[in-house]
């Protein structure tokens, strides 16, 4: 028998220590995910699965590795600025079905060289945010949305890369212009329409206005000039006529020899 204290080793606590080490790693893992989403593996890349799950913003504890983001099916009403900043290896990103009205202008910043899809489809987008989405080079999915076409609007759409499947679907809510609402946006692009031609139209009404107000403010100034010179001639001819005349001497001249 072996000295008091000492534990063999078969002693019945190393295999319970083992456990706990692998629940720990378990639990850190299990850290990792977002409370109520799931992250499985996908042949080595990290997938966070978070559709349905009722949130109101998106989730703080992604995954850093992450490379598919479904957030799809929430109650998300804006996307704030920095919000995927910290996923440098995200590829598709999954913001559809949400009630998303407001969307940061750096609310994609981190993303641009590598993100490959970005579906905002059937959301409350009103007005593209073109400094947001302007620098991505990935497919972006807007269908179904309550656009608002205007200017602000087709310029934005020759600067984003617009999913070809659901680019159709795209539609006119409201419109500047009555005639294109409910019209798909592309139609209405495609049959030589612009909306900015109104805007250029009212630019350069504004611009005829101004200068009209110019010209007529130069030409009251030269009036005032002239008829404020006139008066001053006008005064100092009669000054000159109040002063006394001078003596005529009536000496007679002497001849000349």
């Amino acid at each position: 028998m072996g000295p008091r204290g000492r534990q063999s080793p078969s002693s019945p606590l190393a295999p319970s220590q083992g456990s706990c080490f692998f629940i720990l790693f378990c639990l850190r893992l299990g850290a990792s995910c977002p409370q109520a989403c799931q992250c499985p593996d996908h042949a080595g890349a990290v997938a966070v699965h978070c559709s349905s799950k009722g949130l109101q913003e998106i989730p703080r504890d992604i995954p850093a590795d992450t490379v598919l983001l479904k957030l799809d099916a929430n109650r998300i009403s804006r996307v704030p600025n920095g919000a995927f900043q910290n996923l440098p290896q995200l590829r598709e990103l999954d913001l559809s079905h949400n009630a998303i009205e407001a969307i940061g202008p750096a609310a994609f910043s981190g993303l641009a060289g590598g993100l490959r899809l970005l579906d905002l489809s059937h959301n409350r987008i009103r007005r593209i945010p073109k400094d947001a989405l302007g620098k991505l080079s990935a497919k972006i999915r807007l269908s179904h949305n309550p656009l608002h076409c205007e200017c602000a609007l087709q310029e934005a759409l020759w600067e984003l890369k617009l999913d070809p499947d659901s680019v159709d679907e795209i539609a006119c809510h409201t419109s500047a212009q009555e005639q294109f609402v409910g019209k798909p946006l592309i139609q209405v692009l495609d049959s030589g329409a612009s909306f900015c031609s109104t805007h250029r139209k009212t630019t350069d009404v504004a611009m005829l206005v101004t200068m009209f107000c110019w010209f007529t403010m130069v030409i009251a100034y030269v009036v005032y000039y002239v008829r404020h010179n006139q008066e001053d001639a006008r005064r100092h001819l009669e000054y000159l006529k109040s002063l006394p005349s001078a003596p005529v001497s009536k000496e007679p001249l002497s001849p000349v020899p």
